[in-house]
């Protein structure tokens, strides 16, 4: 087993963690930042199976490992996405819930 293929064996397991995670909170609120968090674990995992194709050398004419290649390309724009967008998903969610938990007219006696 090479090298490559065990870093992207044990990237599999954060990066399920996260798709599972986010596919949970997208099936519970169906919102525009859901979402991308969603499409950014996505991204994310792309990254990861990426990876192991170049370990266990699948498709070969993707030229995984060397530069200026199309595996090279959707390796780096899938990872520029996920970066971009889990954390951006996750921050904007966060801050809808934190504003919903503090409103005032939350917070009324009757």
């Amino acid at each position: 087993m090479n090298f490559t293929l065990l870093k992207s064996l044990v990237a599999c397991v954060p990066a399920s963690m996260l798709l599972s995670g986010s596919l949970a909170l997208f099936v519970k609120r169906t919102k525009f930042y859901p979402s991308l968090q969603l499409l950014g674990a996505a991204s994310l995992t792309i990254v990861v199976l990426t990876h192991v194709r170049e370990g266990l050398h699948l498709f070969p004419s993707m030229q995984w490992g060397s530069s200026h290649s199309a595996g090279h390309y959707l390796d780096f724009s899938c990872m520029v996405l996920g970066f971009t967008l889990f954390p951006l998903g996750y921050l904007l969610y966060a801050l809808g819930e934190r504003v919903k938990l503090t409103h005032p007219a939350e917070n009324r006696t009757i």
